[in-house]
């Protein structure tokens, strides 16, 4: 069992940054692929960014390609999620998530089925 804590949510104005984190319980360097989604009101759940249990094949969603980098430190346990250049429509709950045996596949990678463990999320407003 894997118990994931996000942190580093907030407001900020447009154009601005946040980088959120993620504390996992357990060791996570064995095989878990590590994710952030977001879901904002009224919407789906969507993914934004995953990462391979060792760093090396990364997939983000088209719309925070460019602007959003995930990152990860196995020893630590920890998962990141830096925000750059931030717009409105990113206003959201962003969940940490992991998932073991996730396709190394775009289509799905990001699909949230494929991640049995999940954090409570941390809200991110951008006006």
């Amino acid at each position: 069992q894997v118990q994931l804590v996000e942190s580093g949510g907030g407001s900020v104005q447009a154009g601005g940054s946040l980088r959120l984190s993620c504390v996992a319980s357990s060791y996570i360097a064995g095989g878990y692929c590590m994710a952030w989604f977001r879901q904002a009101p009224g919407s789906e759940r969507e993914g934004v960014a995953r990462m391979s249990p060792g760093g090396s094949v990364i997939y983000y969603a088209d719309s925070v390609k460019g602007r959003f980098t995930i990152s990860r430190d196995n020893a630590k346990q920890m998962a990141y999620l830096q925000m750059n250049s931030l717009k409105p429509e990113d206003t959201a709950m962003y969940y940490c998530a992991a998932g073991l045996s996730v396709p190394n596949v775009p289509n799905l990678a990001l699909e949230t089925r494929r991640y049995h463990y999940w954090g409570q999320g941390t809200q991110v407003t951008v006006s």
